[in-house]
């Protein structure tokens, strides 16, 4: 990995260039984008994706990348926050917005993770002993989600190394992240699109279709806008730009890394997660959807069949992408947990003690051997749950983004400044609507489907 100076002159050199060539240069420098983009495509995106697609086909794309161009606003702060200062993130917040925010953040960042690694060990596990069975191989889901465990610790401690294991770790990101998208988009080349004139009335937004087999058309907008966007991604955003190097002169580099290493690689995943399922279930077999009570490895199974998709893109590129999503936002909620644990304490974020943080979520593991049978439809109300943990965060960086202590000069004023924090209230403040409108109306019916 280049040394921050040397990657000054670059941007200075990228910045005397004309705009085509120029972003290109930008282009080759981004990174903390990805990771972001890994950690949120993951299993609550394709959860929400799945459904939306098979229940409502191409009603509901507008969503995902509604839910996170909302969240790159608040994103979009964080970054300028963090590079015009260079302070540490945990403690400005702690300074200059309340230890209440500071706290509350890095418990979210905490909370979340651990919550969904539950899930995402459990689809991984699932989806691998499917791809296991389709080969012939009888395999445990415990032994699975060792696997996965194993796999995940060893890549998530790439990031404690040395600047050359880091970047290999990003490239692994970077990797995985288009190898999803690669996945999704020959199942959708293979499955075609039924219906392309209703593609374009799917990406209008606020459109929320009803009820179909069970399935709630709102329920899926509150959970796609809750699943963009996490607590833990909030958190680490930060220190992954603070581990880069990256200071002042890499402002608009963030900005791009948001563009296209976020928000395009996840909007183009999501979309295709909704295609693919909408053209399979919804536009072609609609008896093939079975509702809430859907697991991943049936869907799976569902798509190999030789008179759809057959078992080399139904299984094989479907649901090794879905286990690609699965440990990718693994590894990334572990360095989470890692930044987070010790910052609560004033640890230094490396070491046995962010180790130790680092596998506080690896309990997740649990869900391979107690949720092997997972429904899809149970990440709707995770996903939910997890988003009551992001507003706290997002108050805090608002009040951030306002204090002339903190920013100094750098604090946005004018109309662009006004319109910052205006973006930001508006962030906060549909996903806190949707959601205390949503869970008022359905928790008790949650719970209740829970425990039967």
């Amino acid at each position: 990995m280049k040394d921050a100076a040397e990657g000054v002159h670059d941007l200075e050199q990228l910045d005397a260039k004309p705009f085509l060539p120029r972003t290109l240069g930008y282009l080759r420098l981004i990174g903390p984008g990805y990771m972001q983009s890994a950690m949120t495509l993951g299993g609550g995106t394709a959860f929400a994706s799945i459904f939306a697609g098979a229940a409502f086909g191409y009603q509901l794309l507008w969503v995902a990348p509604l839910a996170m161009l909302l969240g790159i606003i608040v994103l979009s702060a964080v970054a300028h926050q963090t590079l015009s200062t260079g302070e540490n993130p945990f403690q400005a917040m702690k300074r200059h917005a309340g230890g209440f925010f500071a706290y509350g953040w890095a418990f979210s960042g905490i909370a979340s993770s651990i919550i969904w690694q539950f899930a995402q060990y459990a689809l991984a596990s699932s989806m691998l002993v499917a791809l296991a069975k389709n080969a012939g191989y009888e395999v445990s889901s415990a032994a699975m989600g060792i696997a996965a465990l194993a796999w995940c610790i060893a890549v998530a401690l790439l990031y404690d190394a040395t600047p050359r294991l880091v970047k290999l770790y990003e490239n692994i990101i970077k990797g995985t992240v288009w190898f999803i998208i690669a996945c999704f988009g020959f199942v959708v080349i293979k499955a075609g699109i039924p219906h392309p004139e209703d593609l374009l009335p799917g990406l209008v937004p606020f459109r929320i279709p009803g009820e179909n087999q069970g399935v709630v058309g709102s329920t899926l907008v509150v959970s796609g806008l809750a699943a963009a966007v996490g607590a833990n991604m909030v958190f680490v955003y930060p220190y992954t730009l603070r581990k880069r190097g990256w200071g002042r002169p890499h402002r608009r580099l963030a900005r791009i890394d948001l563009g296209f290493g976020m928000f395009l690689p996840y909007a183009i995943a999501a979309s295709l997660m909704v295609v693919a399922s909408a053209s399979v279930f919804y536009y072609g077999d609609p008896e093939l959807f079975t509702g809430k009570k859907i697991a991943p490895w049936q869907a799976a199974e569902m798509l190999a069949a030789p008179d759809r998709l057959g078992p080399t893109v139904g299984m094989w590129v479907f649901g090794l992408g879905i286990v690609a999503m699965a440990l990718s936002s693994i590894t990334m909620q572990m360095l989470c947990s890692g930044f987070a644990l010790c910052e609560m304490f004033g640890w230094k974020t490396e070491g046995p003690r962010y180790k130790i943080g680092l596998l506080l979520p690896a309990i997740g593991v649990l869900g391979s051997v107690f949720w092997n049978d997972m429904r899809l439809w149970i990440a709707v109300p995770t996903n939910v749950f997890c988003g009551f943990l992001l507003p706290v965060a997002y108050i805090g960086f608002i009040r951030l983004q306002r204090s002339r202590a903190y920013l100094g000069q750098d604090r946005p004023d004018g109309f662009q400044g006004k319109l910052w924090v205006a973006g930001m209230w508006v962030s906060t403040s549909v996903l806190v609507g949707f959601l205390s409108w949503f869970a008022w109306n359905n928790v008790p019916g949650w719970l209740e489907e829970i425990r039967s």
